[in-house]
């Protein structure tokens, strides 16, 4: 098969799909390997290197026009729309939820497009969501100790235990991969942390894996209200349900925050969890919203994007993998885990939430007669 790594043109996105050992390993097993002059620039790849691995360095229109799956790190923008067709796989983070005009474009091409972040494993778990889920805990911790800075507009606050001075508190909801992320850097420079969550395994499972200076609590109404009045730093860390209409913490309840306070959107949930979040980007990184600091970045882990590129490069090589190996259509049958991040497949929608988001019809992937048979 014929794989292409185009260059991510989204703004401030520097990761890249692939790292040279994913090259070396697809090439030994047959496959060709095209990559765009300059998609690992900004992960300090060089082309050489990649040339070393075996690819072939080509311009972008003979990555998208020359390949049978491209494999990359961002959704379809426009400028890639015209390159869309039947005969190609994406396996990409699509988010066509969030993305109406781009899963126009899909569907209309008759593309196959697989999105990494609906891809399970035997637990029910996102593997490919995990890797860059605990990047954006951690990087979000980092990016908190920047804009807390009273020179970049922040409270001035150091977000760590200094003698003398009341250690910070830091209010993490949610305690998966990104949470735990977060939570992590936050003990580890001593300040007192309080985890939420509703799922008490969850929290047992952080329990035997952080310091005693991390509280566990229920995530409830209660336990919410009590810690948003005393903290520094609050960190959404949950995906919000997209049929919810509420939100967990509500404009009205920032009003009961420190005015020195900050809010860290991690899940960039925009209208989600934290009602008075939206997206931001690296070049305008954080806004105020009843005098609270809101920093809602949606590409955290491209901030530290060597880190994220190989991490992400080691996680979805097997499934990229798999797809080459067998085809597309014989790999989506054979792996229900892959199947569940099956988007759209010759023009049929095949995500339940894209469809009832966007008020779409769709198809469960296995009852797409061309899969089942």
């Amino acid at each position: 098969m014929v794989i292409g790594i185009p260059r991510e043109i989204k703004n401030n996105e520097y990761r890249c799909a692939a790292i040279p050992e994913t090259v070396s390993e697809l090439v030994q097993r047959g496959h060709s390997v095209l990559i765009e002059r300059g998609a690992g620039t900004g992960s300090s790849i060089s082309d050489t290197d990649f040339v070393q691995a075996g690819a072939v360095l080509t311009d972008c229109q003979t990555v998208w026009e020359s390949s049978e799956l491209i494999y990359k790190v961002k959704e379809i923008l426009p400028p890639e729309y015209r390159f869309l067709r039947k005969d190609l796989t994406i396996l990409t983070y699509l988010h066509s939820n969030a993305h109406r005009e781009m899963t126009d474009e899909l569907l209309k091409s008759g593309c196959i497009g697989i999105a990494y972040e609906d891809i399970t494993d035997a637990a029910g778990n996102f593997p490919l969501l995990r890797p860059m889920s605990e990047l954006a805990g951690k990087g979000g911790f980092f990016m908190a100790c920047q804009f807390m800075q009273s020179i970049n507009g922040g409270g001035g606050l150091m977000l760590t235990r200094v003698s003398g001075v009341a250690t910070p508190e830091i209010l993490i909801i949610g305690a998966g991969n990104a949470g735990m992320g977060a939570a992590e850097m936050a003990a580890s420079l001593g300040n007192r942390v309080t985890i939420l969550d509703v799922s008490i395994e969850r929290l047992e499972s952080a329990r035997n894996r952080l310091p005693s200076n991390v509280q566990l609590l229920y995530s409830n109404q209660s336990n919410l209200s009590s810690c948003l009045s005393r903290v520094d730093v609050v960190f959404n860390c949950i995906l919000w349900p997209k049929a919810r209409k509420d939100h967990l913490i509500t404009r009205a309840m920032l009003k009961a925050m420190k005015p020195s306070a900050m809010i860290v959107d991690v899940s960039c949930d925009e209208g989600g969890a934290v009602e008075t979040c939206r997206a931001t980007s690296h070049d305008n990184p954080v806004y105020r919203e009843e005098g609270i600091l809101h920093y809602c970045v949606d590409n955290i882990p491209s901030a530290f994007s060597r880190t994220a590129t190989y991490s992400l490069a080691n996680a979805t090589l097997p499934y990229a993998r798999e797809i080459a190996d067998k085809g597309p259509v014989r790999a989506l049958r054979e792996n229900p885990h892959l199947r569940k991040g099956l988007t759209c497949f010759y023009g049929i929608l095949t995500l339940e939430e894209t469809g009832l988001k966007q008020s779409r019809p769709y198809k469960r992937p296995e009852d797409i007669t061309e899969l089942a048979h």
